[in-house]
């Protein structure tokens, strides 16, 4: 059962900090602090912050406003984030936090790939936990998310299909994604840089409109959380590959968490953008898609992936696991279990 009674805390606690970390990374905190929450674990929210801290970076200061005339100049501008976070806490002071986070999200939707699909994510977190109790913090957390979301803006290659047979269910579309030839990969250290080389790649561009997206949205997401979860578990070998394909999941399980504030129509785009995402990172650094076949559940049950996943520590063991159980509780495939229990093997203890 979820539990909020840390939340508040671990948000005013993160206030002075950025979204970045110190190495250069993406600051995870708000986004596992709410997955804890979620899990019903808000006892291990600031023992785990505490241990995070050493990590955390300085917020930048303000630059430049952004006005309602100008924004689309400041998209994809990292060093305006301060200024995207006053953007969009003017947004909320004008209109409810539903309406701010349903228009932004249609507008935003065609980077749901931005920062590795973290803008989406953290968006995703702070409108569920606005859904669970509307706070002040609460509402920054959605300026900040949405700001990154903003300041990290960037689209993929998008062409019309060239394919036969028409669009397909994504567990079916899957295995048309081409992949990149491993002689064609130049990964230079971020899995951003990564999607940016797709723009090379040109049989990538058609894959956003693969799937057909005519089923309720619901149903779509459970859809695309198990077959990006299948992905997960035929293509996981390494650190680097737990973490690319854990995004695969985490970023459409995010969409789910703005469905409630959304119309149909941004729900479907979202989809679609999140379908788009997810096999960017499978056309990037995977080599072959989702099993079709039974996949074997893991001996643990919930509550103890959940310990495990605390234990462990890493931020995304955590928000991982979580989305998996979340997905599973609504669509009771072992896929998304065997994939929690493997990232708990994969990813080194923090």
């Amino acid at each position: 059962m979820r539990d909020d009674s840390t939340m508040d805390e671990a948000l005013e606690f993160l206030a002075p900090y950025g979204p970045d970390l110190s190495n250069g990374l993406t600051n995870h905190a708000p986004m596992a602090a709410e997955a804890l929450c979620a899990l019903g674990r808000a006892a291990a929210v600031m023992p785990w912050l505490d241990g995070y801290r050493k990590l955390l970076a300085p917020r930048p200061a303000p630059r430049q406003r952004i006005g309602h005339e100008d924004w689309r100049s400041a998209l994809g501008r990292l060093d305006r984030f301060a200024d995207w976070t006053a953007f969009f806490e003017a947004e909320l002071q004008e209109a409810a936090w539903r309406e701010v986070a349903a228009r932004w999200t249609m507008n935003l939707a065609p980077a749901i790939c931005a920062s590795a699909t973290h803008g989406v994510i953290r968006v995703g977190h702070a409108v569920r936990s606005l859904v669970q109790s509307e706070s002040p913090v609460r509402i920054h957390e959605l300026a900040e998310a949405l700001g990154y979301w903003a300041a990290c803006y960037q689209t993929l290659p998008t062409a019309p299909p060239r394919m036969s047979g028409g669009a397909a269910p994504p567990h079916e579309a899957i295995a048309r994604v081409p992949v990149v030839p491993q002689e064609q990969r130049h990964f230079t250290g971020t899995i951003v840089s990564s999607l940016e080389a797709l723009d090379e790649f040109p049989a990538f561009a058609p894959v956003i409109g693969m799937i057909d997206t005519t089923a309720p949205p619901a149903e779509l997401l459970s859809d695309l959380t198990e077959t990006f979860a299948r992905v997960y578990l035929a293509n996981v070998h390494d650190v680097l590959s737990t973490i690319v394909f854990i995004h695969g999941v985490t970023s459409v399980a995010a969409v789910r968490s703005i469905l409630p504030v959304v119309d149909e129509a941004a729900a479907r785009a979202a989809i679609r953008y999140g379908w788009q995402a997810g096999c960017a990172l499978y056309t990037a650094f995977g080599t072959r898609p989702a099993p079709d076949g039974a996949i074997e559940p893991p001996r643990e049950n919930r509550e103890t992936l959940i310990d495990m996943a605390i234990t462990n520590g890493d931020e995304h063991a955590i928000k991982f696991t979580e989305a998996c159980l979340r997905e599973h509780a609504l669509n009771p495939s072992p896929a998304y279990l065997a994939a929690a229990r493997n990232a708990l093997d994969m990813l080194p203890s923090a």
